[in-house]
């Protein structure tokens, strides 16, 4: 399954890129498999989004949750919480 991945803020920074497309794995059916998959590239990949890493996360533009399923083709987006003030 292709995908395009989207990094934002502070997760852009540590992983010095805003995006990227990957093919997937078929096992990898949701938003949270996404993230261990993603987290065992190692490195700035597990300190950016790492397990107790406060994240949200968006499939195509809308808010999801880790049991979100993902479909060939979708945008996934990765970005710390929002503050404001």
């Amino acid at each position: 399954m292709k995908i395009e991945l989207r990094y934002f803020a502070s997760v852009r920074e540590q992983l010095g890129r805003a995006g990227e497309q990957a093919e997937v794995p078929v096992e990898v059916a949701d938003v949270g498999q996404l993230r261990q998959w993603l987290r065992a590239r190692g490195g700035v990949w597990e300190a950016a989004l790492g397990e107790g890493r406060a994240l949200r996360m968006a499939v195509d533009h809308a808010v999801a949750r880790a049991d979100t399923p993902l479909a060939d083709g979708c945008e996934v987006a990765f970005f710390p919480p929002v503050t404001g003030g």
